[in-house]
C-alpha cells in the first residue's frame, strides 16, 4: 500500500493503490484540513474486487459454522482494538465526537459476535410430503457475492452492519465505502484482515465521489454478485433499487426517516424529555433513527417544551477534537445550509426556535422548532441535523394521526403511563420499530432492523438477518421406485 494513502483499496486480500493510480481526498468539515486520501477505485478495480469474491466465494460457501464463527469473533476483538483509530478518523473525516464513534465501534463489535451465533443456526426443515418415499427439505445456503454499501453518519455501526451476518451466512463480500469516510471504512477491512479472513472473502472498495454511480452499477451489474444492501438516503435507494430490479437481483434497504415521537397527556414527562433530547440531537441529529417530529398532546404542550427547551440550551456545539461539548460537527457546509434553510422556513411561517447558541461554521447547537405545521417544509422533509420540531395535537387519535403523516417508516415512539394502551397504539403506527417509553434511537444486533414505506425494505439483524443473506431452496431425496403416469 502507498504511505500517501490513508484508505487503500482491498481486493484479493491485498491492499492496493486504485490500478490507474487515481485518488481523492476527504476535508475535515470543520477546519476545511485533509482529513484523508484515499484510493478512487476505477471500474476495472470494482470488478476486479467482484472477481476476487467470487473466487474465494467457492471455499468459504463450504467453510464450517465453527470455523466462521472463530473468525468473526476474532474480527470483533480486532475491531475493538483498533477503537483509538476509530475515534481519530470519525473526528477528522465527519466531525463525530468520541463518544460517538466508541459507541460505533462497540456495537458493531456487537454485531460481529451476533454475526458468530448465527453460523449454527442457520436452519432449513424437513417438509411432508404427499409422494410416497420422498424426503422433501428446505435449506438454506450461502448465495455468493454480496455487495454492501454503507454511509458515514454511524460508519462503523453501518460499514460492519453490510457484511457481517453475509459473511456468517457463507458469503463472500464487498464493502464500498462512503466518499465522506474512505479512512474510517478502511479500517473495518483492516480489522477484518486482522482476523484472518481468506483473501478475496472480504474487499473494500473506495472511490471519489463523481465516479460513486459508475462504480455502485458496475458492481450491481456484475454477474458474480447476487445481492445488494445499502443504507442512505431514500433517493439513492431508489436509484439503486431499480438498477437492481433490472437485473433481478435482491436488494436490502434502510433509507431515510422522520422518526415521531408522541407524547400524551398522561406520559411522564421527564422521561420523555430525556428520551427526546437523546434521540433528537445525538450525533447532531445525524442518525436514520434521529426523533425529527415530537407529537404532544395540547394539555401538557406547554410544560413538556419548557423542560425540553431547558434540556436543549445545554446540548451545544464544539470541536470534537477537543472532547468538551456534547456536540460536534455536522458532515459538511452543504449539511449547514439545507438545515438552516428548513429552520428559516419555519421561522417565517410561524414557528418558535429555541437554539443556546448561533450556529457557527458546521458547528450547529441543538435546536427546537414549536408550533409547526403541514405549510412548513421541516414538516415533512427529513432534516438529518441537530433540529426537532413540535406538532402540537388533541388526543390520541390525532396524535397518531399526525405521527403517521410522513413517507417515512423507520422507527417511533410512544410516551404513556398506560402500558396497555401504549401498545395498542404501537399497532397503529407505520414503522418498522416503534419503542414505548422509549427513544427512536436505539439498536441491538440481535433485533430485526429496518423499515417501511419510503424508509426501504428488508430487515437487518439477528435471524431476521439470515433471511436477507441466504438462499432458501427446496430439495429432495427419493428413496423409493419411481411410479410416474407416462
Amino acid at each position: 500500500m502507498s504511505t500517501e494513502l490513508d484508505a487503500a483499496l482491498m481486493i484479493g486480500g491485498n491492499t492496493r493503490a486504485a490500478v490507474d493510480g487515481r485518488t481523492f481526498t476527504r476535508l475535515n468539515p470543520l477546519t476545511g484540513q485533509v482529513a484523508s486520501i484515499a484510493a478512487a477505485a476505477s471500474v476495472a478495480d470494482a470488478c476486479a474486487a467482484a472477481e476476487a469474491a467470487a473466487a474465494a466465494f467457492a471455499a468459504w460457501s463450504e467453510t464450517g459454522p465453527n470455523a466462521r464463527r472463530a473468525l468473526l469473533l476474532k474480527a470483533a476483538e480486532a475491531l475493538t482494538a483498533r477503537m483509538p483509530d476509530f475515534i481519530a478518523a470519525m473526528a477528522v473525516e465527519t466531525g463525530a465526537t468520541a463518544g460517538w464513534a466508541g459507541f460505533n465501534v462497540t456495537l458493531a463489535a456487537s454485531m460481529l459476535r451476533e454475526a458468530a451465533s448465527l453460523t449454527t443456526q442457520i436452519h432449513g426443515e424437513v417438509i411432508p410430503s404427499d409422494k410416497p418415499g420422498c424426503i422433501a427439505m428446505a435449506i438454506r445456503q450461502p448465495v455468493g457475492v454480496i455487495v454492501g454499501i454503507a454511509p458515514w453518519n454511524a460508519p462503523v455501526i453501518l460499514g460492519v452492519r453490510a457484511v457481517a451476518t453475509a459473511l456468517a451466512c457463507g458469503n463472500a463480500v464487498i464493502l464500498k465505502a462512503s466518499e465522506l469516510c474512505p479512512r474510517t471504512h478502511a479500517l473495518i477491512g483492516s480489522a477484518l484482515a486482522d482476523a484472518g479472513f481468506p483473501a478475496g472473502v472480504v474487499n473494500v472498495i473506495t472511490n471519489a465521489p463523481e465516479d460513486a454511480g459508475a462504480i455502485v452499477g458496475a458492481l450491481i451489474d456484475h454477474p458474480a454478485v447476487r445481492r445488494i444492501n445499502f443504507t442512505g438516503s431514500t433517493r439513492v435507494g431508489r436509484i439503486i433499487a431499480e438498477r437492481a430490479g433490472r437485473n433481478l437481483k435482491p436488494v436490502l434497504l434502510e433509507l431515510g426517516g422522520k422518526a415521531p415521537l408522541v407524547v400524551l397527556e398522561d406520559a411522564d414527562l421527564d422521561e420523555a424529555v430525556k428520551a427526546a433530547a437523546f434521540g433528537a440531537f445525538f450525533n447532531s441529529g445525524q442518525i436514520c433513527m434521529s426523533t425529527e417530529r415530537i407529537v404532544v398532546d395540547n394539555q401538557v404542550a406547554d410544560a413538556f417544551v419548557e423542560k425540553f427547551a431547558a434540556k436543549a440550551a445545554t446540548l451545544v456545539a464544539g470541536d470534537p477534537r477537543e472532547g468538551k461539548t456534547p456536540l460536534g460537527s455536522v458532515v459538511d457546509p452543504h449539511a449547514v445550509t439545507s438545515i438552516q434553510a428548513l429552520i428559516d422556513d419555519a421561522v417565517a411561517k410561524g414557528a418558535r426556535l429555541y437554539q443556546a447558541t448561533p450556529t457557527k461554521g458546521t458547528l450547529m447547537s441543538a435546536a427546537i422548532l414549536d408550533h409547526v405545521t403541514p405549510a412548513m417544509r421541516i414538516y415533512g422533509e427529513e432534516s438529518f441535523g441537530p433540529v426537532t420540531t413540535i406538532v402540537r395535537v388533541d388526543g390520541e387519535d390525532a396524535a397518531i394521526r399526525a405521527a403517521n403523516d410522513t413517507e417515512y417508516g423507520l422507527s417511533a415512539s410512544i410516551f404513556t403511563r398506560d402500558a396497555a394502551r401504549g401498545l395498542r397504539l404501537a399497532k397503529r403506527i407505520q414503522s418498522g420499530i416503534c419503542h414505548v417509553n422509549g427513544a427512536t434511537v436505539h439498536d441491538e444486533a440481535q433485533m430485526p432492523f429496518g423499515g417501511v414505506k419510503d424508509s426501504g425494505y428488508g430487515r437487518f439483524g439477528g435471524k431476521a438477518g439470515i433471511d436477507a443473506f441466504s438462499e432458501l431452496r427446496w430439495i429432495t431425496l427419493e428413496t423409493l421406485p419411481g411410479h410416474f403416469p407416462i
